[in-house]
This record gives structure tokens, C-alpha cells and sequence, in this order.
């Protein structure tokens, strides 16, 4: 019982690459943190509903229990019960369908992996993006679910009528607009629960920490550079899935090097530009990217397998990734 407990508590840890369980107690007070913090605690104890939920399918399924300890199953789990509940309302019908897609991604990780075992790469969180992407696209159409905070589907247009963002003007600014960037991966716009999860990151592992605060930057400081919407930039939502992948190729499926972190700096930069493509893409739908630019980019940045920080001569396998046990 208590391996199936700690690896419960990895869960939030591994959506950002570490089974780490003190990580993932400080994810979920960060979670729970932002969520009251806008007075909308339904998406912490969504996010627990969830990670609940894909573990315990994860142990009523014929798979690998060492996955389950890892907390392999709940990661999907806590990001989908995170963005039911911030996109969809409060109702039993809603509650329901979050339990059923929570569930949903366990599976569905598993035959996606099985894929990319091929190419080895690993699903990260597209078992969330896909399974959310249903929920809520179905959400226009099933009245039961009540669809609160959808964007309205519209033709793609250029923003010419937004406001472009400026350069922050105090260190304060610089340095906040980062750590909501690393909070939006939970769908959390609080820099106290961004800084709450770098704190978690260092205790697991100081590269990974140094890692999502400098793609959260990357992707922030790049939207502004480009114009992007001042809104959209303060609030960090250019910076979750850059800092996602910084993580990705600086330290998780590289060993940390000079070469590791340029090519996590191209990455967390590309990152950027698949973000503000597929948010474009996805208007006339009227559904969020969440962190497909972050599994899109990485697939591109991994699948040419080169050996950065790896051991001489020894092809990288990247379909699966180091857990910090704790």
C-alpha cells in the first residue's frame, strides 16, 4: 500500500519529468494554491479527482505496476482534471465525464507509447491533450456539459486590434511573468504556484528547476519580442509549454552539456511558434492548444536521436526518462 501511496504522490511530479514524491506534494499545494487564489478550488480537487482516478485504472488494467509506483498513470490524470474543471462547470454530468476521460488517458498512454516505442519517444502528455480535446469539443454539443470558459469557435484572423506586449518594467515583473508561465501547466495563472513548483523541481532536480524557469522565459520574452498579445503574455500563456520542453531536452532525455542546453534553447524558442500556430488553428474549433505545442516540438527535437550529453557511441533511447526516486 505504500508504494501504490508514493507513487500517487509522483504523479503531479511526473508532468514535469520527476518521480519525485516530496515534488509532487508541493505541485499539489501549488495547485491547490492557484486555484483558491482565483477562487476556483473546483480545478484543485479536479486535479485530484483525476490523478486518483488514471492511477487507480492503472492498477485495474493488466499493466506494469513499476509504472504505477513511478506515477506514470496520474500525471495525465491531474492535467485533465485541471482543465475540465477550468474550461467545463461544476455539475455531477461534468464530475462524471471528468472521471471517464481522467481513466481514459491511462489506456490510452499506454497504446500511444506502444506507437512511439517505434521511433522511441514517449507520449508525454498528448494522453491528456487528446482525451481533453474530446471532452470539450464535445461540450458544444451535449448540454450536460456545461461549457464555461470555451473560447468562442470563430475564422482565424490576424489580432491587429490587440494590445502588443511591452518589456516588463521592473525585475519584479521579469521575474514573475516566468513563474506564472511554469504555473499554467496547470492551467493556474499564480506566480506563487509557479514558484512553488520550481521550489519542487530543485528538490528533485536543480537542472529541471533552472530549466522551466528559463523556457518559461524564453517562450514569454519571445511572444513579447514578436508581438504577441499583452494579455495572453502577462498572464504566462506563452510560457507553459516552452518551459515543458526546455525541461524535455536540457536535462530529462539529455544529459545536461553545453550542447544539451543550446538545443533546449532551440527547442523552448520553437516551442513558441508551434504554440501561436496551433492556437491559431484551433479558433474556428474554439479549443485550447493546452500542451500539444510542448509534445509536438519535442517529438521534432528527439526523433533525430542525436547523442547530446549521451555516452559515446550509445544511441539515446528516449522513450523513457530517469526518475529521481524519493
Amino acid at each position: 500500500m505504500k508504494r501504490e501511496f508514493m507513487g500517487l504522490l509522483r504523479g503531479p511530479a511526473q508532468v514535469m519529468f520527476q518521480a519525485n514524491a516530496t515534488t509532487g506534494i508541493l505541485f499539489l499545494i501549488g495547485i491547490f494554491w492557484g486555484a483558491f487564489a482565483i477562487g476556483q478550488g473546483r480545478i484543485a480537487f479536479g486535479g485530484l479527482v483525476g490523478l486518483v482516478t488514471s492511477t487507480l485504472t492503472g492498477y485495474l488494467l493488466p499493466l506494469p505496476t513499476k509504472d504505477g509506483e513511478a506515477g506514470l498513470w496520474g500525471f495525465n490524470g491531474v492535467l485533465v482534471g485541471c482543465a475540465m474543471m477550468t474550461f467545463l462547470g461544476s455539475t455531477p454530468l461534468g464530475w462524471a465525464a471528468l472521471v471517464f476521460c481522467s481513466a481514459m488517458t491511462t489506456w490510452l498512454r499506454t497504446g500511444l507509447d506502444r506507437v512511439g516505442a517505434i521511433h522511441k519517444v514517449s507520449s508525454f502528455t498528448m494522453p491528456f491533450v487528446i482525451s481533453t480535446w474530446i471532452f470539450l469539443a464535445a461540450a458544444r454539443l451535449l448540454v450536460g456539459l456545461d461549457e464555461v470558459a470555451l473560447s468562442h469557435p470563430m475564422l482565424p484572423v490576424t489580432h491587429l486590434t490587440e494590445t502588443s506586449a511591452t518589456p516588463p518594467t521592473t525585475l519584479w515583473e521579469a521575474i514573475v511573468w516566468p513563474l506564472r508561465g511554469v504555473a499554467q501547466i496547470m492551467l493556474l495563472d499564480s506566480w506563487v504556484t509557479g514558484l512553488l513548483f520550481i521550489v519542487g523541481l530543485a528538490i528533485s532536480s536543480p537542472w529541471a528547476a533552472l530549466w522551466g524557469f528559463v523556457g518559461s522565459a524564453i517562450g514569454t520574452y519571445g511572444a513579447i519580442l514578436y508581438g504577441g498579445s499583452a494579455e495572453v503574455v502577462e498572464a504566462g500563456l506563452y510560457g507553459f509549454s516552452p518551459a515543458l520542453t526546455a525541461i524535455a531536452l536540457g536535462c530529462t532525455f539529455h544529459k545536461p552539456s553545453v550542447a544539451a542546453s543550446l538545443w533546449a534553447i532551440i527547442g523552448a524558442t520553437a516551442t513558441l511558434f508551434v504554440q501561436a500556430a496551433l492556437n491559431l488553428f484551433l479558433e474556428p474549433l474554439g479549443l485550447p492548444a493546452l500542451t500539444a505545442p510542448f509534445c509536438i516540438t519535442t517529438w521534432f527535437f528527439l526523433l533525430p536521436m542525436f547523442k547530446l550529453g549521451s555516452e559515446a557511441g550509445k544511441e539515446p533511447d528516449h522513450s523513457v526518462w530517469h526518475h529521481h526516486q524519493a
